[in-house]
């Protein structure tokens, strides 16, 4: 993985470089080492790639394993080390290889969503992201994406649009010290959600536009 890793995020960081208008921000809330559950919205393909390179870390993708069944996409995502979830069902294969990426001291990125929002504002988040970071008790990384939802067509390439990652602090969820309940998890995934929409501008909130931290 590694070499291909880096020559892939030396192209797409040349490509963006050269197409868009790129900024990101708060680079000093990522942990230099350890784990670290990276947690952002998603509304491109260009997401990955744009993590990949902003992130200053070697970053493990969780994507649906509907992105595996082509051939390039596929190739490009196993050579970044990702790995397929079932999306909708509790995947413990998945489950499994996330919480062991996070116990080998390694930084995962999951968009918690689950899909790409079609129209760029926050989606009902699935709960995976909450489970994962309760069984690891590894810290959770929030990332707000805009612009790459401009990303589409042809007509893109001629106005290098505004691409903007802000990372915010790192924070943990709170122990549970009995079972966890279905509510007490979508509460814990609801916080999640809301540590990333305070990371983007009103427009793109959607599902959690109304609430706070």
């Amino acid at each position: 993985m590694p070499w291909f890793y880096h020559v892939s995020t030396l192209l797409a960081r040349m490509l963006f470089l050269l197409l868009t208008r790129q900024r990101v921000r708060g680079r000093e809330n990522i942990p230099s080492e350890g784990p670290v559950l990276i947690v952002a919205n998603h509304m491109n393909l260009a997401d990955v790639a744009l993590l990949s390179f902003s992130l200053g870390r070697i970053v493990i993708f969780m994507a649906k394993k509907e992105l595996f069944f082509s051939r390039l996409s596929g190739y490009f995502l196993r050579g970044l080390g990702s790995f397929p979830v079932h999306r909708g069902q509790l995947d413990r294969k998945a489950l499994r290889q996330a919480i062991q990426v996070l116990a080998d001291g390694s930084a995962l990125v999951i968009f918690p969503e689950g899909m790409r929002s079609k129209k760029a504002q926050l989606q009902p988040a699935f709960p995976g992201s909450a489970l994962i970071a309760l069984r690891s008790s590894a810290p959770i990384l929030p990332v707000g994406i805009t612009g790459t939802e401009k990303i589409k067509g042809v007509a893109w390439l001629l106005r290098r649009p505004q691409i903007a990652v802000n990372i915010g602090r790192p924070f943990y969820l709170s122990p549970v010290s009995s079972r966890l309940t279905k509510v007490e998890l979508a509460e814990f995934t609801n916080s999640i959600m809301q540590h990333i929409a305070e990371l983007l501008p009103i427009e793109y909130r959607g599902t959690y536009a109304g609430e706070g931290i």
